[in-house]
């Protein structure tokens, strides 16, 4: 293993090892408090440009699953096609797997993919230090080769215009109700859970203008970066929704950008939720649910407009969790009720959009 530092916009340094694929790279470094997942989060399209910290210290004990592909189009174990992370961090990683769906080391599969890993990193003081400062850019160095030195192009970069289908995808068709899925950079199990409900879905790119097509509801998918950067996203939705009161349902990005097309504003979270144990109450009830997150941005609910409301609320510092129209049946969740893995808490989320369908 050759010897890297992980060096933070503030100059502050972290030395350890490499375990994936030898190059340097940079990118926002962030950190994910689940402690298991790690297949799902690294092909998770929302980490594109990231370098993700975990903060659970033993990290690569059950090995890989297979990439396998199901008869639908989607991949079994995956959340995407491959992985968009840029590197992950962890604290001791395990090159010896034990697991019944284990096929190759986290090793193996970072470097085939061409993707950088470090161990050896005090991963609880750079959650700390992320925490107090907020989350920042970062480089991982080898330090053999102390000129080559990467830069990171972040801010402002349209992310979702990077990982969403350049084509129009279906699945299940002729199965009954169809459903456009906006992909902003969807994970395979949101197509899956679709899907599963009997629905056609009919994926389309972020940007595309669907309004003219025929179908029964609309559905906007999670994404990575700045939802302020999709505004050609957003005039599609609020064209949608000023000829018709089809229902419509977003998650993570979804959420941000059902927003914006309310009216709302966005802004960028110090450090951002992800994880698989953010505690979120519906608004106007006692109910809290443990639910799975991956977002640096939130809506800001004061910004809303009066024919719209909050729905559900983060316990931990307040922030909007989704949000749904007082008549028409429009709502969203900023978490991810199909977390995989994660808790399946809001799973009904779907059930309640597949229910508005007519």
């Amino acid at each position: 293993m050759r010897n890297v530092t992980l060096v933070l916009s503030d100059g502050t340094k972290f030395h350890g090892k490499s375990f994936g694929y030898d190059a340097p790279v940079a990118g926002e470094v962030v950190f994910n408090t689940a402690m298991m997942g790690y297949p799902e989060s690294l092909t998770d399209p929302s980490y594109a440009g990231q370098l993700l910290t975990m903060t659970f210290p033993l990290v690569g004990n059950y090995g890989v699953p297979p990439f396998t592909i199901e008869k639908n189009g989607i991949p079994t174990f995956m959340e995407s096609d491959r992985i968009y992370a840029s590197a992950i961090i962890v604290s001791d990683y395990t090159e010896e797997y034990s697991h019944w769906n284990g096929v190759e080391s986290l090793a193996s599969w970072l470097k085939r993919e061409h993707v950088p890993g470090i161990t050896g990193i005090d991963t609880r003081e750079l959650t700390k230090v992320l925490r107090e400062h907020g989350v920042m850019m970062g480089k991982i160095l080898f330090d053999d080769e102390p000129d080559n030195i990467p830069e990171a192009d972040y801010e402002g970069v349209n992310f979702v215009d990077l990982v969403s289908t350049k084509e129009i995808i279906h699945y299940n068709e002729g199965a009954g109700k169809k459903v456009i899925l906006v992909d902003c950079g969807v994970k395979a199990n949101i197509i899956r859970s679709l899907i599963n409900r009997g629905v056609e879905v009919i994926r389309v790119p972020w940007n595309y203008d669907y309004t003219g097509m025929q179908y029964d509801g609309l559905f906007l998918a999670n994404g990575p970066g700045d939802p302020d950067v999709c505004n050609d996203a957003v005039e599609v939705i609020r064209k949608q929704m000023n000829m018709s009161k089809k229902p419509i349902c977003g998650i993570c990005m979804g959420n941000q950008l059902l927003s914006k097309a309310a009216g709302a504003t966005i802004y960028k979270l110090k450090y951002g939720h992800r994880g698989h144990n953010q505690p979120v109450r519906m608004v106007g009830t006692e109910k809290c649910y443990i639910t799975s997150q991956n977002h640096g941005y939130a809506v800001d609910a004061t910004t809303l407009g009066t024919d719209w409301k909050e729905l559900f609320v983060n316990m931990n510092d307040g922030s909007n969790e989704g949000i749904c129209h007082k008549e028409n049946p429009w709502f969203t969740s900023q978490f991810h009720p199909e977390a995989c893995s994660g808790p399946v808490d809001t799973d009904f989320m779907f059930d309640k959009f597949v229910e508005t369908l007519k």
